[in-house]
């Protein structure tokens, strides 16, 4: 074999086992991750060996029990969005929030490259309950995400029987499904890796069988952050989605089912760029948490919770939540009796708290504000304390 031959040989070979292992690495995001029962008896998903903490999700069941969920960052001096290793939290309480118990942790792989991250629960229509997470191989928006799910059809229970992990899509989701008034349930889906169209709305027809890509709002590139996004469906038919941006919140609509959306603009409501939660009640009435009153833009502090009940057009007074600067990621869940809870992290990588209140839309309306104020403060309970 003469030298020209050889070296030819030698490259095609050496880009053959760089492609091999490069695939390999690759594909490690797409594998099932451990489901880890009573991880608090478990060294290295113990509380007192968390870095950070935060980012929660909280559901109720029919009959009152309450699920929350988080990710755990593992990596000292470093966020929990930071870590490069982080996963799932899943607690529930049988008590209204009194107490709480850690029954899973939801982890790709341990402190692996692969990170479990940005977790949701919900329950269904069917009263199934769905915890949602993404795996993504290193905390970067270019870096390719899938969007994974276990469900249960015990949510009433402490310990239910969880179905396999499987993968939905690709991309993130981290805020709340919607059940369209089509039948079908929508999940807000941010494909990161397509900064293009990244903010997506994904359906399923068949109560979530199977999922695929309906329509998508562009967000300039000067405007790009998170997108978190969160959609929910008008009384005229048309849907809204709200789009986290570098400028606070932008709005985009769509008149077709979430085929096609108008440009997105910017939202007369002023916020930092962060999380907002905004939910359909059971009045009809509409919900937004987010930081500070309507017209300013404050840091992550002063949570405040509004209604309207034109559909958005008007909001009223704020009932404030949390006025400490360090709160955020606000996400809830209505009970059957009509009581709101909403649960928030602060100081992530150091208190490390995970925390409920609850509050009802008649202490967001009335003119009682001081009270109503004193009532939340009273009604928040720590959820978690990985804080060391």
């Amino acid at each position: 074999m003469n030298i020209t031959l050889r070296a030819l040989v030698f490259i095609a070979f050496w880009f053959s086992n760089l492609s091999t292992s490069s695939g390999q690495k690759e594909e490690a995001y797409l594998q099932p991750p451990m489901l880890i029962d009573n991880p608090s008896s478990t060294t290295h998903y113990n509380v007192k060996n968390r870095a950070s903490s935060g980012i929660p999700s909280l559901a109720i069941s029919p009959k009152g029990r309450l699920w929350a969920v988080w990710y755990v960052g593992i990596t000292q001096g470093k966020i929990v969005e930071a870590c490069p290793s982080s996963y799932i939290a899943v607690v529930t309480s049988g008590d209204q929030g009194e107490t709480w118990e850690e029954v899973l942790a939801i982890d790709p792989d341990e402190a692996g490259p692969v990170r479990g991250f940005d977790p949701e629960v919900w329950f269904d229509p069917d009263g199934k309950l769905w915890v949602f997470w993404a795996q993504q191989l290193s905390p970067a928006r270019k870096t390719r995400s899938g969007v994974w799910a276990i469900t249960t059809e015990d949510g009433d229970s402490a310990k239910p029987k969880w179905s396999k992990p499987r993968r939905l899509i690709d991309g993130v989701m981290m805020c709340k499904p919607t059940v369209l008034s089509s039948g079908e349930w929508a999940l807000p889906v941010s494909f990161w890796h397509e900064e293009d169209k990244s903010s997506k709305i994904v359906t399923s027809t068949n109560r979530g069988k199977s999922w695929k890509e309906k329509g998508y709002v562009s967000v300039p590139e000067e405007f790009l952050n998170w997108d978190e996004n969160m959609i929910f469906e008008k009384n005229d038919g048309s849907l809204s989605m709200w789009v986290r941006t570098k400028y606070g919140i932008g709005e985009s609509y769509s008149k077709d089912g979430g085929r096609n959306w108008s440009t997105l603009k910017p939202s007369k409501i002023a916020h930092t760029s962060s999380r907002f939660f905004v939910r359909r009640l059971t009045s009809g009435n509409l919900l937004m948490v987010k930081h500070g009153p309507l017209s300013e833009r404050t840091k992550r502090s002063h949570l405040m919770a509004f209604i309207s009940q034109d559909d958005g057009s008007t909001w009223s007074n704020g009932l404030l939540l949390d006025e400490r600067e360090g709160i955020s990621y606000p996400d809830g869940d209505q009970a059957e009796d009509g009581t709101i809870y909403i649960t928030y992290d602060f100081s992530r990588s150091h208190e490390q708290h995970i925390l409920m209140t609850s509050f009802t839309e008649e202490d967001i309306l009335s003119k009682n504000y001081d009270a109503n104020m004193y009532k939340v403060y009273k009604n928040r309970k720590l959820i978690s304390d990985g804080g060391n």
